[in-house]
């Protein structure tokens, strides 16, 4: 089994001759931790951070050199220029927990019309133009591969948002839409930087456009936001239907260091930001 950067007896993370080291490990003093933090200050708030993230965002961080870790969170960060400075970062962390307002829309959306690229289910759809560019070289790969992908859901409003849980709970409950719908202010969709292949149904997995956007998502810079398993951890049941566009350093960032969970990313980039 891969070790993991973290003990799970133990909460805090130390630093040791360039590497990560879990709790339990033996190495010499360490008094040598103090002298690669004053190095390299970032260490010492990487250290706070990772320490701070939950046990199970912990348990899937990999050994590794703490140096090569910083790297590529620099490319992530620099990754942000590609995004317009005058929106929310392509990393805002959403979620039941962290909210935007009811007034907040992206801006310049992109309506997205009927096309030779991929089919559109609705004619109410746009997204914020970074995830509109990113969905047609998106669709483009798939198209070279003979598959033709259908979005089906896109930015949505607060208004909208509201609206559409409270459906959900005329339909199926309070607490079943609570697993599979966003309450206002919560939603990944607000942002404009999510969007949902049809079907939105859990058969979505299985279809042969389902399997190619699974596989190959990440290379063109977009995130399954629900992966299966992991409902504790985002708040919602697995959305194999669910993208979100993040660009191709966060996709292999996530890979690399978060077990390939968005959420975890996402709680990483929001905690790192806030300890500036």
């Amino acid at each position: 089994m891969k070790k993991s950067v973290f003990s799970s007896l133990c909460a805090i993370l130390v630093f040791f001759g360039g590497s990560f080291v879990s709790c339990g490990q033996k190495k010499n003093k360490p008094a040598a931790t103090g002298n690669l933090q004053v190095q390299n200050p970032e260490l010492a708030k990487l250290n706070r951070v990772l320490s701070s993230m939950s046990e199970r965002a912990k348990n899937v961080i990999p050994n590794g050199n703490p140096e090569e870790f910083l790297a590529d969170l620099h490319r992530v960060l620099e990754s942000r220029k590609n995004f317009s400075s005058e929106d929310l970062s392509p990393f805002y962390l959403i979620d039941k927990n962290h909210t935007v307002g009811a007034d907040y829309e992206p801006k310049n959306l992109v309506h997205l019309e009927k096309n030779d690229l991929f089919a559109i289910n609705k004619n109410n759809l746009s997204l914020r133009p970074e995830s509109f560019e990113a969905l047609k070289v998106l669709a483009q790969a798939a198209k070279n591969d003979g598959i033709t992908l259908t979005v089906s859901s896109t930015y949505r409003s607060y208004e909208y948002q509201k609206n559409l849980f409270a459906y959900w709970v005329k339909v199926d409950g309070l607490e079943e839409a609570e697993r599979e719908s966003a309450r206002e202010g919560t939603s990944q969709h607000q942002l404009g930087m999510a969007l949902d292949f049809a079907p939105v149904d859990d058969a979505f997995a299985d279809t042969v456009p389902g399997q190619w956007v699974y596989k190959n998502a990440a290379k063109y810079g977009w995130s399954l936001s629900f992966p299966h398993g992991y409902e504790d951890i985002t708040g919602y049941r697995w959305e194999s239907w669910h993208f979100r566009y993040i660009g191709v350093e966060a996709c292999e960032f996530q890979k690399k260091w978060f077990g390939d969970v968005q959420q975890f990313m996402m709680e990483f980039l929001d905690a790192w930001e806030d300890k500036l």
